[in-house]
C-alpha cells in the first residue's frame, strides 16, 4: 500500500512557467525562438498557450536546476518572465475555451526522478 506521505503535498509541489516574448522579425531572432522552444520542450514543459509553458516538478528544490538552466539559455532581446507556483495554486486555475469551460492539465503520471 502506498503511503500518501511519500508523494508531495500541494503546498510543496510547484508548476514553473515560462512566458516569454522573443522578437521573430529576422532568420537570426526566429532560430534563437526555434532554439529556445526546443529545449523548454526536451525538458518537459507542455504548452498552455502560445509562449506560455509550464512543468510540474515535486518541489522548489527540484526546479531550481532548471529555473537556472533556463535563466542561462534566454535569447539576447527577449522578454522572459519564470514564475513558480504551488501545485496547489495550479489546481485553482479556471481554464477556458471560448466561454466553455475545460478542465486544467493534470500533473504527470510518472514518478520524476532527480
Amino acid at each position: 500500500m502506498v503511503d500518501p506521505g511519500d508523494f508531495p503535498s500541494g503546498y510543496k509541489a510547484v508548476w514553473l512557467f515560462v512566458l516569454f516574448d522573443i522578437p521573430v522579425k529576422t532568420r537570426i531572432e526566429k532560430r534563437r525562438y526555434a532554439v529556445f522552444r526546443k529545449s523548454l520542450l526536451q525538458a518537459g514543459f507542455a504548452q498552455l498557450q502560445y509562449s506560455v509553458y509550464a512543468r510540474y516538478f515535486p518541489s522548489e528544490a527540484a526546479c531550481d536546476p532548471e529555473r537556472k538552466r533556463i535563466s542561462r539559455e534566454i535569447p539576447l532581446d527577449s522578454h522572459v518572465r519564470l514564475l513558480r507556483i504551488t501545485d496547489r495554486q495550479f489546481g485553482k486555475m479556471e481554464n477556458f475555451f471560448g466561454r466553455k469551460k475545460v478542465p486544467i492539465e493534470d500533473k504527470p503520471d510518472q514518478l520524476l526522478l532527480f
